[in-house]
């Protein structure tokens, strides 16, 4: 494998990995589950600081395993009842009634939570005290990236945070559909497998089971065969099991299982549709998850800008491999599902992401008929500049600079403040 093939080969290591529930509450309870294993018992005080991001992602959705509670003390009191911090994201998995019993009380106790002065826009720190001991945990970045860990007033474990960063320079998109057509599938078949595997049995079960506003089980009323209306309707599914405690594994994409869901199961229903080879449909995914990872990086992990926006371009993409399209036709998909999806808003983690992630879908596939049909948002087109890179670039800066305040008032709005 070539050294630019192995950035993309750890940066899918990095990303692609399994997590229950939405990853911002199980961040909380990972932390909490540091702290609560270093005090060796559930504590008597805690105090939970996080960002603005942080409370935007978990008032709504529900955390798993605990019996249909959401926010953030029914999260934070999950991980100091499990306390098994070895499971990662996939932190409460196995939960057992009792245990849920007790995460059910806990959640009621007394617990201060407060937004943090702190710069970052993913930060938690976790400080708790038990008998004689008092034990902070520091998240900053992204989900499992502990910068600090004090016990009674000393520095036990440090990192810079700056050692966190995801990606040093943006990928150009020719590379990345580059990689895709050549990399070894040798080395990332294994998480691509999972990948699917674990994303199309939580969207089949979204279609089971009566979970959130059943946008799946709607969609799938209009046109059951339709190729196009089945990879809107098993994505939604997905997002709609997930958001509302669904306790099965999601592989996540950037931090985000409903990215990881809509950058894989269209793949997935396409691959079906068209009969592909396996290799030609882990390929299709491989570039799906690179384009979503390339344009997450300009964007942030948490933002104003709805994260299944790059994820529906990614899978759009993917589709247009699997179709046999060039690498020019590809780039113009992009640039089309930019083009039409970059204005929606993310307003949390809930029911209504379902929705969101089937327009994304929808709009990915309108940028590829536009295509198919010779027709191709050009430079001066509102956001469109003249390539798919610098377009990449322009929703970033949009959504990591210019979307700064409207994240304040989205928050604001959600936590009826004046």
């Amino acid at each position: 494998m070539t050294a630019d093939f192995e950035i993309y080969r750890a940066a899918l290591a990095r990303e692609l990995v399994p997590a229950m529930g939405c990853t911002e509450p199980i961040a909380l309870a990972y932390a909490a589950a540091v702290a609560g294993d270093r005090l060796g018992g559930y504590p008597e005080v805690i105090d939970v600081e996080v960002s603005r991001n942080i409370v935007k992602n978990v008032k709504s959705v529900v955390v798993p395993n605990t019996g249909g509670l959401n926010g953030i003390e029914a999260a934070v009191a999950a991980g100091f009842v499990v306390r098994a911090p070895q499971k990662s994201l996939e932190i409460l998995s196995g939960v057992t009634d009792s245990e849920r019993s007790e995460i059910r009380r806990r959640a009621t106790e007394p617990m201060h939570v407060h937004q943090s002065d702190e710069p970052d826009v993913f930060f938690i720190r976790i400080t708790a005290s038990r008998a004689d001991k008092t034990v902070s945990v520091t998240l900053r970045t992204c989900h499992t990236n502990i910068t600090s860990i004090v016990e009674d007033g000393v520095a036990v474990f440090a990192k810079a945070h700056e050692e966190e960063k995801d990606i040093d320079e943006a990928w150009a998109m020719a590379d990345v559909i580059t990689a895709a057509h050549t990399m070894p599938l040798t080395d990332v078949a294994p998480l691509l497998e999972r990948q699917l595997a674990c994303n199309l049995a939580i969207s089949e079960e979204g279609l089971k089971g009566g979970w959130g506003a059943s946008i799946g089980k709607i969609l799938l009323m209009r046109a059951e065969k339709d190729p196009a209306v089945k990879a809107r309707a098993l994505a939604a599914a997905g997002s709609d099991a997930r958001m509302n405690g669904c306790e099965m594994p999601v592989v996540i994409v950037s931090g985000s299982g409903n990215q990881g869901i809509t950058a894989s199961v269209p793949i997935a229903v396409y691959g079906e549709a068209l009969k592909a080879p396996h290799d030609a449909i882990l390929r299709a995914l491989l570039l799906s998850d690179l384009v979503t990872i390339a344009l997450k990086q300009g964007i942030g992990k948490l933002s104003a800008y709805c994260g299944s926006v790059s994820a529906g371009c990614g899978s759009a993409a993917g589709i247009a491999l699997l179709e046999g399209m060039t690498d020019t036709e590809i780039e113009d998909v992009i640039t089309n599902a930019l083009a039409i999806t970059s204005g929606m808003i993310c307003d949390g983690a809930k029911s209504s992401c379902a929705a969101k992630i089937a327009m994304s879908v929808e709009g990915g596939l309108l940028a590829l008929d536009m295509v198919k049909n010779h027709q191709t948002f050009r430079s001066g087109d509102g956001i469109v500049q003249e390539t798919t890179d610098a377009t990449a670039a322009a929703v970033g800066r949009i959504a990591s600079r210019g979307m700064v305040d409207t994240d304040r008032e989205i928050i604001r709005v959600m936590l009826k403040e004046d």
